[in-house]
């Protein structure tokens, strides 16, 4: 039976620079590599795409011009898992400080969707600004029991997007 409900995220990093400085030339580079692998990951399923190159990082949403936005939405949050912590991935996690400055509020949100559903910016929006007045919560499963991701999990996503 297919999912009734995948999982969105939304994360935001400040750049230490605007893309096309030298500073940001190593994460610039990547970035095509690293979409690829998100979408041909399992349980992929949607990434937001600006018009420039198929990725969502000159996309300006927020006044702060170096701010960037990733978002997307996966079959479960162990796929969503698969792709952050246990793929290529992990290595522009690790290198993420030659890059990005240290955001102050919320910038990371997961948040269940309806499969099919495609999450707006300004619905990313809300969820920032929900978690940003009252806190990391449990994030649970509408659609089984069991498939609760708990608070630590949440803490790790959101200290991992830092």
């Amino acid at each position: 039976m297919p999912p009734i409900f995948h999982i969105a995220q939304i994360n935001l990093a400040r750049g230490n620079a605007p893309l096309d400085d030298p500073i940001m030339a190593g994460f610039v580079a990547r970035l095509d590599e690293i979409n690829a692998l998100a979408d041909g990951s399992p349980g992929f399923v949607w990434r937001l795409q600006g018009d420039e190159g198929g990725n969502a990082t000159y996309l300006r949403l927020f006044q702060d011009e170096l701010i960037i936005v990733n978002m997307s939405v996966w079959e479960t949050l162990e796929h969503l898992q698969q792709y952050v912590y246990r793929s290529t991935h992990t290595e522009l996690i690790r290198q993420r400080q030659a890059w990005f400055q240290k955001f102050a509020g919320a910038y990371a949100a997961l948040w269940w969707v309806p499969a099919g559903h495609i999450p707006t910016v300004d619905e990313a929006k809300v969820r920032l600004a929900h978690l940003e007045q009252h806190g990391p919560r449990r994030l649970p499963s509408p659609s089984r029991k069991g498939s609760q991701p708990q608070k630590p999990l949440l803490k790790r996503w959101i200290d991992d997007c830092r």
